[in-house]
């Protein structure tokens, strides 16, 4: 068959109006991506994955083999992403993008954090390009979890965990930061400069139990610049207290529920009153 110019071109059209149709086309993901972010210590954690569901299947040690390296997730291959320096399991791991793989194990997993985050699965993975590798406890999950699942748990300044859960397996691993020493070396800055950051600088010493007469004497200087302000008494009050002036205290929770009665702010009316209970004791 002889193909005209027209006929080609009517071809090439009509291939392409397929092409971009297909293009568009929308469609749900098998196994739909997550990202959390985290704020942890003063930095933050990014955790990207893809979540497939059990569907019926036996998974750890059926569609995802016992003792073989695991994208931890479907599609590519997970990434965690730390803003700042962290110990995992007690074994630090600089600040940088990741690559989340582990392997699975009836008692205890092996979780890889590899320098080459961008891939897709596990099938190019080189042990050469792990950074660290820790051993975590296995644990059983009465409940079946169906859509696999990770969340950051047990959050404070310093210390979180990352837990996995899918199937009827979990695991966790304990994150810490050394975030005081940061937090110490930012305030001793920041109070070399014009504005001083009294009441936030106050309140972490008496929050970490540094010196309550730095805090308390930081808490005056707060006060005086805002003088009408029920938050403000609130801590000059926690302090005062805790300093073991209850008359002082007293007297700044009163004002405080004064201010936050004109102000129509129910939390800190609510908190002052609480203080004002307090040095009642």
């Amino acid at each position: 068959m002889k193909l005209t110019i027209k006929t080609i071109l009517l071809l090439l059209v009509a291939i392409g109006m397929n092409s971009s149709l297909n293009a568009q086309v929308k469609l749900p993901a098998p196994s739909s991506t997550q990202t959390i972010i985290q704020e942890f210590g003063l930095g933050k954690i990014t955790l990207t994955y893809s979540r497939p569901n059990v569907k019926g299947r036996k998974m750890f040690g059926g569609m995802e083999p016992m003792d073989k390296v695991w994208r931890t997730g479907a599609n590519a291959a997970t990434v965690i992403t730390f803003t700042d320096a962290v110990k995992i399991e007690g074994q630090d791991l600089p600040a940088g993008e990741y690559g989340l793989f582990s392997i699975p194990n009836a008692k205890e997993w092996t979780v890889i954090f590899s320098k080459n985050p961008k891939q897709w699965g596990a099938y190019t993975y080189d042990q050469k390009d792990d950074v660290l590798r820790v051993k975590v406890k296995t644990k059983a999950i009465k409940d079946k979890v169906e859509t696999l699942t990770m969340a950051f748990a047990d959050v404070s300044e310093s210390k979180a965990q990352l837990q996995m859960m899918w199937e009827n397996l979990s695991f966790t691993i304990n994150l810490t930061t050394d975030v005081d020493a940061k937090a110490m070396a930012n305030i001793a800055e920041a109070m070399k400069g014009d504005k001083k950051p009294y009441m936030q600088s106050a309140i972490y010493y008496f929050t970490n139990g540094k010196d309550l007469k730095t805090a308390l004497g930081w808490m005056v200087e707060a006060d005086k610049a805002e003088p009408k302000m029920p938050w403000t008494k609130l801590w000059l009050g926690r302090m005062q207290l805790k300093s073991g002036d209850k008359a002082a205290a007293a007297a700044s929770a009163k004002v405080g529920i004064e201010l936050a009665t004109t102000m129509k702010n129910d939390e800190y009316i609510k908190l002052n009153t609480q203080l004002l209970e307090e040095t009642k004791k």
